[in-house]
């Protein structure tokens, strides 16, 4: 599957950059606005669903660009990572392609929260994303920035006070129709740039920010609300200048797992990839920061930052007199630079070159590209529906860091998922939803939607009530066959591989079932096969299957295997996957109910135009309120609205079955009377 011949650099140029009046088209089905995580991501699905597609964006050399870290995945991220690859994303694969140090993070704790993750390699992740753009049907791509949304009046048969019908581009009023749009922006929407006192209109160093037009049409003609986030970079380290001999030196896993379900192997061989190394902040460090601050006009403001991927200065203040993580990262095979992990910064060039020589590892460092701040506008994201579509909008989808996210990961699990809707609505199809109780991307949007954010949002496996059901190893099983059928997003090729997989884990699943044994003859076949000693908890049961025996820690599918080679030795390429079913099986038993109850809360709608504060039902004027300012779209999304009452919850559960039914009676009195009509 690795296998990859990607076209040079200067022929997708060639392609895109061609001017807007010489498109092919002047109406798509979907235009996506920005080439980072959630642009391609978006991009890419909605052609896939069926949609004739183009993607807008400043600079054609910077789609699929790592912006930050060099990084893929993590604990809560990677997951999020295997989700957008069942679904047929594009940055599981990537990430496979141009991985050079591979780890599977949180190892000492259970399966159900390990964390896929890989350091990249810039160039090979950008030419990845930018050749699988290239050979995508129905994309096409242009260069350019825009200026505004066309809007008009709204389709008064469906809710809202808005519709978009395209976009105007800056330089030249060139207008292209479209009936839906997917406004990916990340850090450019009003960005400014800060380093020391200095403070410049941008993104992202070297790029300019997004038109003001668009922000004012987001603010003003739609009366969205907006709120402002910041966050950072550290400075780029030549290699050459670093004494890694006075780091930690970090190897990578012997044998890389990869992120995507269609690959059995990385592009990077496990003797090739890369080590990254350990080094800590010192009170050097500490001193420099204090001594700064009056230099430093970005960490004196109160707009909020990210809590988990904090700068150096924010790390300080908050935990005086401690020794700081820094991460000494690789930005590719043939880069000559450092990502100092941990070391993200927006004081002067000069101060942040004092900074980092404080380090023993890096007292004779060398700044190539110095670190910097960005603020930047994020539309409040209560104001979207589960598709990802702005309520009071139709047709305006949103994905990404103007959500109020932060991380390559979350933005292209959202950029998935508003694609693949904002297809559906320019195709009038019906919108898709992902549960949480079925993937990390339904617990990320859920969260973003019901309960907004204060901060910048940072998946984590700890979001998710049934992360032992949501696990990395089974995302495929859990969403690529619905991705085919009731979403329309994956290719017959991942289907077919995964309906192979399903029907080899249920055939050995039902052998292991099968193979039941009194206690004293499974000990005595693994003794025999083994020649060691079996654990004493096989005594608390006199009969147990196959499938109980290998929960326990003692046994692994190779044991049993080895035992069985007849029925179970042509499945040995689940083995690992066999190991964790069995462990988690019991725990996903006794969730299933609880994952019932939400699901059935999750089908119970409620209307996005419903006036909460005319409802015939005893809720308090707070709750109503509440209920007016987010507009859950069912009754389960009301449940995690914080303030809602249990007593509020009942009243509305009452409501939203009586509306159900009013409305299934109305449905068979329609048929009956479309029925009776038709001549006999």
């Amino acid at each position: 599957m690795l296998i990859k011949k990607l076209p040079p650099l200067q022929s997708f140029q060639l392609l895109v950059s061609r001017p807007a009046s010489h498109l092919a088209r002047q109406q798509y089905d979907v235009i996506v606005v920005g080439g980072g995580h959630a642009g391609t991501e978006a991009a890419a699905a909605a052609a896939r669903v069926g949609a004739e597609t183009l993607l807008v964006t400043q600079k054609i050399h910077t789609i699929g660009a790592l912006s930050c870290n060099p990084s893929l995945g993590g604990v809560g991220k990677g997951q999020l990572v295997k989700e957008v690859d069942a679904l047929d994303g594009l940055c599981g694969r990537a990430g496979d392609w141009a991985g050079i140090h591979f780890s599977i993070l949180n190892r000492r704790k259970g399966p159900a929260v390990w964390g896929p993750r890989a350091q990249l390699d810039r160039q090979r992740y950008r030419e990845f994303i930018q050749s699988e753009l290239l050979g995508t049907p129905r994309l096409t791509v242009l260069e350019g920035s825009v200026e505004e949304l066309l809007v008009t009046e709204p389709n008064p048969e469906k809710p809202g006070h808005h519709r978009v019908t395209g976009i105007r581009l800056a330089n030249g009023n060139h207008s292209i129709s479209a009936s839906s749009v997917v406004l990916t922006t990340g850090t450019f929407l009003s960005g400014s740039l800060f380093m020391g006192q200095t403070t410049s209109p941008g993104g992202r160093i070297g790029d300019a920010p997004s038109s003001a037009g668009l922000s004012h049409t987001l603010r003003e003609r739609l009366g969205l609300r907006i709120g402002r986030l910041r966050t950072g970079t550290p400075p780029r380290i030549v290699k050459d200048s670093v004494d890694l001999s006075q780091a930690k030196l970090h190897p990578p896993d012997r044998h890389p797992t990869p992120f995507s379900f269609l690959n059995k192997n990385t592009r990077c061989k496990p003797e090739d990839q890369l080590p990254c190394y350990l080094t800590f902040t010192t009170p050097g460090v500490e001193r420099v920061v204090r001594e700064s601050l009056h230099l430093n006009c970005h960490i004196q403001q109160d707009t909020k930052g990210p809590r988990y991927c904090p700068s150096i200065e924010s790390r300080v203040l908050r935990f005086p007199g401690r020794r700081h993580q820094v991460w000494l990262e690789p930005e590719g095979v043939t880069s000559d630079l450092l990502y100092p992990q941990g070391l993200s910064m927006t004081m002067p060039p000069d101060v942040q070159l004092r900074l980092i020589r404080e380090i023993p590892a890096m007292h004779r460092a060398e700044i190539r590209t110095p670190g910097y701040g960005v603020q930047y506008d994020f539309v409040c994201p209560t104001q979207l529906s589960p598709a990802l579509q702005v309520k009071s909008t139709q047709g305006l989808f949103l994905a990404g860091q103007i959500n109020g996210t932060t991380g390559y990961e979350e933005a292209a699990a959202q950029g998935l998922w508003a694609g693949v809707n904002a297809a559906r609505w320019a195709l009038s199809m019906s919108p898709v939803i992902l549960s949480r109780t079925e993937s990390y991307i339904g617990v990320l949007i859920d969260d973003l939607v019901t309960r907004g954010v204060t901060e910048p949002y940072r998946m984590f496996t700890s979001r998710a009530e049934f992360r032992t059901a949501l696990r990395p190893d089974n995302a495929d099983l859990r969403l690529t066959l619905k991705g085919r059928y009731k979403v329309g997003c994956v290719s017959s090729l991942r289907y077919q591989e995964t309906v192979r997989v399903k029907d080899n884990l249920q055939e050995v699943l039902e052998a292991l079932q099968t193979l039941v044994l009194s206690t004293p003859s499974w000990r005595k076949k693994i003794v025999v096969s083994l020649k060691l000693g079996l654990c004493s908890k096989f005594l608390c049961a006199f009969f147990l299957s196959g499938m109980d025996v290998l929960q326990y820690n003692d046994v692994s599918f190779e044991m049993l295997a080895s035992v069985f080679p007849e029925c179970l030795s042509p499945y040995m390429e689940f083995s690992q996957r066999l190991k964790i079913e069995a462990v988690y099986r019991p725990l996903c038993d006794l969730q299933k109910k609880d994952i019932e109850r939400i699901q059935k809360e999750e089908n119970m709608s409620l209307p996005l135009d419903i006036d909460y504060f005319s409802l015939p039902v005893s809720l308090s004027q707070e709750v109503r309120e509440i209920l007016d300012r987010v507009r859950p779209s069912t009754l389960g999304a009301a449940t995690r609205l914080e303030g809602i009452t249990p007593a509020a919850i009942a009243h509305l559960l009452n409501y939203a079955r009586h509306t159900g039914q009013k409305e299934r009676r109305m449905h068979r009195n329609q048929l009956c009377a479309r029925n009776a009509s038709l001549p006999q």
